[in-house]
């Protein structure tokens, strides 16, 4: 799993680095700016027609280190026969004292060095955006709004931000009233969570992560300390943690999947589920629903168990239907609970009935967690074992708050409901969050906006379960989700962003588990 750092946490590792290991600052601004400089030589490279020479870049600089890198970077690329200049914003009395340094180098070399008012008007082919770093933490505003609105007017062909995009927050990955669009964002150490949240990730372009000298323990320093909240995504080598099949084995081995799911004419979401837990590797899936959709499910999906009741048997027969649930809660190793039940009044104590029984996980989601949101008395029967799967809009129900509120900062809703409950929230967006058990909270980094369509929540339940059923119950929230992503990106080679259905991503879980 790759490490993900907040603007406060990068800071200290910074200072750690500097003043604890004893690195200078000014070697590892130039290490930075190197990596700069070679991201810089790659985009131009793509200028057709150009030779180096023929190049204008402007490094569009503020006052702090971020602008210091920045500087020591146009000074690298004009040495280099670049046409290269520096564009300064901010109050020059407010820079820092490494700014103040790159910039005597730089002026002692003959790079044209400026204010960046003077360049209104003008063009260049590449801009280095190193206006702000990683300390952003209020809007842009003035004239650096203006700045940042100049920048981009400049007609570059490509941009280069260093270490975050200006104007995007390094936590959250907000838009702080303005912000630079880059095709590459150069990041130093490791990748901040602002460039994999949205919509900070839309702005990073391709993100490199490049070594500059930050050793590993710094990072472990500020995590034993405490700061903040540790985050984390995964890629493609942690699906070597999605235990194997060992020969000796039956559909015993890998786990009994429940899912209580579908209502009359609506078992779309169900199939949805089913398919994928089977897909992911679970031994045995039943699926718990109505009798109106037996025969479709039967025929769909021949390798499922079906399980029926009806609204009557639900309501007017309490005692019976009851221990109905508790004999299948006791043949579960895992359930999910809420796919496509609707909202008429038996799905409360369907429900309740399976949230007080079940002793094994318990996946909820959908028309389950809308359920709880309407009747709050259920968030009684929370336990440590419930992972709850909620987009915006079922967040925003089961919480009180507004769309808009939970979207400001998406990782602090997720872990503040997790927390509250003791549950585990896999709250959904773009990048979904996951809060909870596991130490940290994990940002996925996996997926695309093909996976944009009805159903795909229905799948990421049945992988999560699939996932817990073949015996990894502690990170299987945290690789569904990953896996799930890399399901989309693997069903969007073959049917496009436009064509992609939530059944083609379960088809395509396979493909994405070709690692383990």
């Amino acid at each position: 799993m790759r490490a993900l750092v907040t603007g406060r946490q990068m800071k200290e590792i910074d200072a750690y680095t500097i003043h604890t290991i004893g690195i200078p600052s000014l070697v590892l601004m130039e290490r930075a700016a190197m990596a700069v400089v070679k991201e810089v030589k790659r985009l131009a490279a793509e200028l057709k027609g150009k030779e180096a020479g023929q190049v204008r870049i402007w490094s569009l600089c503020g006052p702090g280190n971020n602008g210091a890198d920045g500087v020591a970077a146009a000074r690298i690329l004009c040495l280099e026969g670049y046409q290269a200049e520096i564009l300064m914003a901010g109050d020059p009395g407010r820079q820092s004292d490494e700014c103040k340094v790159q910039l005597d180098i730089a002026r002692h070399v003959g790079v044209v060095v400026r204010e960046w008012q003077r360049a209104k008007g003008e063009s260049c082919d590449i801009l280095i955006d190193a206006v702000f770093g990683v300390g952003l933490t209020r809007p842009v505003e003035g004239d650096f709004k203006e700045c940042l609105v100049m920048a981009a007017e400049s007609g570059a062909s490509k941009v280069a931000s260093v270490d975050m995009p200006s104007g995007i927050h390094s936590d959250t990955g907000a838009v702080m009233g303005a912000a630079v669009k880059a095709d590459v964002t150069v990041t130093f150490g490791w990748e901040k969570a602002g460039t994999v949240l949205y919509p900070g990730r839309s702005y990073g372009g391709r993100v490199v992560m490049a070594d500059i000298g930050l050793p590993s323990q710094a990072l472990a320093v500020v995590k034993k300390n405490g700061t903040g909240e540790y985050m984390f995504t995964c890629d493609e080598k942690d699906l070597k943690r999605i235990p194997g099949r060992p020969a000796y084995s039956n559909k015993g081995t890998f786990g009994r999947v429940l899912i209580a799911a579908g209502s009359k004419n609506m078992c779309g979401a169900a199939y949805l589920s089913a398919l994928a837990a089977y897909r992911t590797g679970a031994g045995l899936v039943k699926l718990l629903t109505v009798e109106e959709n037996r025969e479709i499910l039967q025929q769909r999906l021949p390798e499922a168990i079906i399980d029926t009741y009806t609204a009557k048997q639900l309501m007017e027969e309490r005692e019976e239907f009851e221990r109905m649930i508790e004999e299948q809660m006791s043949w579960a190793d895992v359930v999910v609970l809420g796919p496509g039940l609707g909202r008429e009044p038996y799905v409360e104590y369907l429900v309740e009935d399976i949230m007080t029984s079940a002793h094994v996980p318990v996946i909820i989601d959908a028309d389950g967690l809308n359920t709880i949101a309407a009747h709050p008395y259920l968030t009684s029967y929370y336990t440590e074992s419930i992972t709850i799967t909620p987009h915006l809009g079922e967040m925003a129900r089961l919480t009180g708050e507004s769309i808009a509120d939970i979207q400001e900062n998406v990782a602090a809703a997720a872990k503040a409901y997790a927390d509250r409950y003791g549950i585990t929230c896999v709250l959904k967006d773009a990048a979904t969050v996951v809060a909870g058990k596991a130490a940290g909270i994990y940002i996925n980094s996996s997926g695309s906006s093909a996976m944009a369509k009805a159903g795909s929540g229905d799948v990421l339940t049945g992988i999560i379960a699939g996932l817990i059923a073949i015996g990894m119950e502690e990170d299987a929230a945290v690789m569904g989700v990953y896996l799930h992503g890399r399901a989309g990106e693997e069903a969007a080679k073959l049917k496009g962003q436009h064509s992609l259905l939530a059944s083609d991503l379960a088809d395509c879980i396979g493909k994405a588990m070709k690692q383990v």
